[in-house]
């Protein structure tokens, strides 16, 4: 067999063949050309904790997680059973500054939210024992008294992102069921076929599912950022503490959502964005 030819013309009638442009064949009836087309880099240059890390834009998205109105609005489920949800509403307003920034850089937005099927039959006697210990209260999949609303029941107001942070047609939506978003999930096939290798995080509880997706994350070989201030916990000072100690330490790198907003505005400002 001969090498193909990088003459266009003998290209001629290809066509592409995939969902994202990092990861694309060209194809016809008699050929299939399996070189994808080379992403330019878009090196991005913040200050994180202890470090001066630089990141490369064009293999980056943005995973927000279970910023949800069961966990972060006052009439949802972790409110109703008497969660302070003050905490989990702090991410909000550096999110609304920072994710159209990222927008207008082309990075991925991923938002990762807790989605049941009705019939929770995805769900483990386990896994529903963490949200209701004693069988009797409202957990996973239940109905909230007074507004029968199912607790983070996928397509319900539940589940829904908290109106504040409003979404885009180009953002991308996985449902997960654990703690990670890796598990049982098509995240790492989303993210695989975007080209990227770099994730920022955000969202609620820091402590629980946005450590436990990062460290998921960072196991498969993921480059992982999380974002301070766009992350946060209904749990005790010390979970946050401990989180961001550990983050730091083993699975990725700590930074503020201001020094990356900074950075893409000085980008923009350059003209850099199609560097």
């Amino acid at each position: 067999m001969g090498v193909m030819s990088s003459d266009p013309a003998v290209n001629e009638g290809l066509l592409p063949l995939g969902s994202s442009r990092a990861n694309r064949w060209m194809v016809a009836e008699g050929r299939a050309d399996l070189v994808r087309q080379p992403v330019l880099p878009r090196p991005a240059t913040v200050q994180a904790m202890g470090k001066l890390i630089t990141f490369d834009l064009a293999r980056t998205a943005l995973v927000v997680v279970d910023m949800q109105n069961d966990f972060c609005h006052p009439s949802g489920w972790l409110a109703h059973i008497g969660v302070d949800v003050a905490p989990a509403r702090r991410p909000i307003a550096p999110l609304r500054r920072l994710l159209p920034l990222l927008r207008s850089c082309d990075v991925p937005i991923v938002w990762l939210n807790w989605g049941n099927r009705p019939d929770r039959l995805n769900l483990s006697p386990s896994l529903l024992h963490v949200y209701n210990p004693n069988g009797a209260g409202v957990g996973l999949g239940d109905a909230l008294p007074g507004s029968g609303a199912k607790v983070l029941e996928r397509g319900s107001w539940s589940a829904a992102i908290v109106d504040e942070l409003a979404t885009e047609p180009t953002d991308i939506h996985v449902a997960k069921y654990r703690m990670s978003g890796f598990q049982d999930s098509e995240l790492d096939s989303i993210l695989r076929n975007l080209g990227v290798n770099t994730l920022m995080f955000a969202g609620v509880n820091a402590d629980q599912c946005v450590l436990c997706t990062l460290q998921d994350a960072n196991f498969r070989g993921y480059d992982c950022l999380l974002l301070e201030d766009c992350a946060a916990t209904t749990s005790p000072d010390y979970c946050m503490a401990a989180t961001i100690y550990n983050v730091n330490q083993c699975f990725g790198f700590v930074v503020g959502s201001e020094a990356v907003a900074a950075e893409l505005v000085h980008r923009a400002s350059k003209g850099a964005n199609g560097d």
